[in-house]
């Protein structure tokens, strides 16, 4: 029987309506859905692989235990209570012995895209309040995170960027058409800009590369890797220098800019140049316009994120929307005020509470920077790792100095992952807990409405049903509680299903029953396409959780590090190569690799190289060569290409998919190499700890 069923695609923070057409148990096609009030109809070629990602033969449908005969391992399907108790048993076993920081826990990106491991997750991890907590975020977002608790009182309030009603873009270290948004859920991102464009707007980009969002820019200005938060502070600088800063309808509330101007006086657009090789009558020149512009938006992702200055880009990024007066303004940075309001249900998050072991590295919100977990197993003591808990993540590809962290995790006493397949991290496990397929269970995007540039609200119900003897993530994780907290003595969580959360989320909301909207979970099941709730609006100071709902420019930690910062004015630095990533729309970190209609087509895991450093290197386009840094070495094939600028070379970010035991068909068809087996787990953004895998020093050679 054909059936049609609607869906949000949870491949990317994009979250594309979707119209999946079913035969009996096979998909038959996948189409946009033209009445979902956010995506449009849009979608990327990511929402059509969800078929592969559901039939996908390599997908781990039962739980598996490792049987190791002398050097030899083989895997063995066990029974789900078999798995369970045994997760269970060693966990405990560890902890009673070692405590409980001996237990470490690491979760990767696709637990934000999949409901009920966010939801469900602390049925387990309660009972393990480990100091060594890891997750995606310090390779990621965390200076995103800490700008917003710093300013705004609370981790997750970011200010969403309104492109479809601004007249000027400042974007920096960001590739929306190629990533779909980042931190910013903004579907169909080419047209918007197309939009921005038609109607007399200007998108300027900032980038090391000439991105497929630069290709569509009104202007586009090459920047040496690291030097964004030099260009920021000069931008400001030049702001506060000609009179330029204005923050209008936030100056009741905004407190701090004449001390963050004075911090600022020594990083003229003249003293930053040569740093940042951008010209300072250019720097001056966007200033300008940013500042004239009826409304802007100055916004930067993962290239000002995750490189060595990281959180003061953030910090800056929003203080030059805040001194303009674009921040909390339509066509400018608004905050989102969404269905199921995550922002007001949890914490608001803290830093630098405790540090970890080895090198005193600060946590944020009770997560320790993941680049401190290779030497968190190897290193001796009171509190070491011996036994870690993975959930839908692979760090051997995703963190710095991959291969040390692979090596590490053969230390280990115990380590179980929740996670559909057999891949570079989880072969080191001695159970894999697969959970169903994202086809087989129902779906809410409680964290990306958050970033949304429209206030709307979806629910995705099951494609397929539960194949018997199979569990979602979120039973693996009550089943695992219950036992724990039996062995223990304690009253185990009464289970509540995810959408009974979300149900109960969406009435008790800022659209539920105290509204007129009267949101509930029937409401959306009514509604398959979703509920659109309106465009963004200005809600401040309202919507801060800072005690005394102001906003204070002058936040201690970034200032203090703008004297690091100085160290950087000194100029173009020593001539070497610098490393960045690149992205792909048919990619999305380590986890799209498996499926062939995502990976057909020609070799995309090169390194891309300017012709100049080509001929400086004695190579030519399509050698094979040799590229190093402090932590390693890789073979790489480079490609002549003037989208990088001389002395950047980039390597697309997730590959490596060559080492033995994986069970990935497709992905070893199509290895690549790992940049992150070059990425340095020293070189770090120093005040948040988040990786700087943006800008790391390399040297290039011809292969032996």
């Amino acid at each position: 029987m054909r059936q049609t069923h609607y869906r949000a695609c949870h491949l990317c923070e994009a979250i594309c309506g979707l119209l999946i057409e079913t035969e009996d148990a096979r998909v038959v096609s996948i189409k946009g859905d033209p009445d979902d009030p956010l995506s449009r109809g849009h979608i990327c070629p990511k929402a059509i692989a969800l078929r592969d990602i559901h039939e996908d033969p390599d997908r781990l449908r039962r739980p598996v235990k490792k049987v190791r005969d002398g050097d030899a391992v083989r895997w063995e399907e066990i029974s789900w209570q078999e798995a369970l108790d045994t997760t269970a048993e060693r966990l405990l076993a560890i902890y009673r012995e070692h405590g409980v920081d001996a237990i470490g826990i690491y979760m990767g990106n696709p637990t934000v895209h999949n409901y009920g491991m966010m939801t469900h997750q602390n049925n387990l991890f309660r009972f393990f309040r480990t100091k060594n907590r890891f997750s995606a975020t310090s390779v990621d977002q965390l200076p995103h995170h800490l700008a917003s608790l710093w300013l705004f009182g609370h981790k997750s309030l970011f200010p969403i960027p309104d492109i479809d009603r601004t007249d000027y873009f400042l974007m920096l270290g960001a590739n929306p058409v190629a990533s779909n948004g980042s931190i910013w859920t903004v579907p169909d991102v080419r047209r918007r800009i197309k939009d921005l464009t038609a109607r007399g707007g200007r998108l300027v980009v900032i980038d090391p590369r000439r991105t497929e969002t630069a290709q569509l820019a009104s202007e586009h200005h090459f920047i040496r890797p690291g030097s964004d938060a030099l260009f920021l502070a000069a931008l400001l600088n030049t702001l506060f220098d000609e009179k330029l800063a204005d923050p209008r309808q936030l100056a009741p509330f905004v407190d701090g800019l004449d001390t963050v101007a004075a911090a600022l006086a020594p990083f003229t657009a003249e003293a930053v140049a040569d740093a940042t090789g951008i010209a300072a009558a250019t720097t001056r020149g966007i200033a300008r316009d940013f500042a004239a512009a009826g409304a802007a938006i100055c916004y930067g992702r993962m290239g000002v994120s995750t490189q060595a200055f990281g959180a003061v880009c953030q910090w800056l990024i929003q203080v030059i929307n805040i001194a303009t007066g674009n921040l909390d303004r339509p066509g400018g940075s608004l905050f989102t005020l969404p269905a199921m309001d995550q922002v007001s249900n949890i914490g608001p998050g803290g830093f630098n509470r405790h540090r970890s072991r080895v090198r005193g590295l600060p946590e944020f919100d009770r997560e320790l920077p993941a680049a401190v977990m290779a030497e968190e197993i190897t290193t001796p003591g009171e509190g070491r790792v011996r036994a870690l808990f993975t959930g839908a993540g692979n760090p051997v590809l995703s963190t710095p100095n991959g291969r040390a962290l692979d090596e590490a995790f053969e230390q280990l006493e115990f380590m179980v992952s929740l996670d559909p397949y057999l891949n570079e991290t989880t072969r080191h496990a001695d159970i894999i807990l697969p959970p169903t397929s994202p086809l087989e269970h129902d779906h809410y995007d409680i964290g990306f409405h958050i970033n949304a540039i429209r206030n709307t609200a979806r629910y995705s119900e099951p494609v397929f049903d539960k194949p018997e003897g199979s569990l979602h993530d979120w039973e693996i994780f009550t089943a695992l509680g219950e036992r724990v907290a039996a062995a223990l003595g304690e009253e185990p969580r009464k289970p509540m299903a995810p959408h009974e959360m979300v149900d109960l989320g969406l009435q008790f909301g800022p659209y539920g029953r105290d509204s007129e909207h009267r949101l509930d979970l029937a409401t959306l099941k009514a509604n398959p396409s979703g509920v659109d709730l309106g465009p963004l609006k200005p809600q401040l100071p309202e919507r801060l959780f800072t005690a005394n709902k102001r906003i204070d420019c002058a936040v201690p930690l970034p200032l203090a590090d703008l004297e690091r910062l100085r160290g950087e004015l000194a100029g173009a630095g020593d001539g070497g190569l610098r490393l960045i990533g690149r992205r792909h729309v048919r990619d999305n970190n380590s986890w799209m690799h498996n499926y062939h209609r995502l990976v057909k087509g020609r070799d995309r895991c090169t390194l891309l190289v300017h012709p100049a450093d080509l001929d400086r290197h004695g190579l030519k386009d399509g050698d094979s060569a040799r590229l190093a840094s402090r932590t390693g070495e890789l073979t790489v094939t480079v490609e002549a290409s003037d989208s990088v600028m001389p002395g950047v070379v980039s390597l697309p970010h997730g590959y490596g998919h060559d080492r033995d035991g994986v069970r990935l068909g497709t992905a070893r068809a199509k290895a690549g190499v790992s940049c992150n087996d070059i990425t340095d787990d020293r070189w770090l953004d120093a005040l948040s700890g988040n990786a700087a895998v943006n800008g790391v020093p390399v040297t290039l050679a011809a292969a032996s």
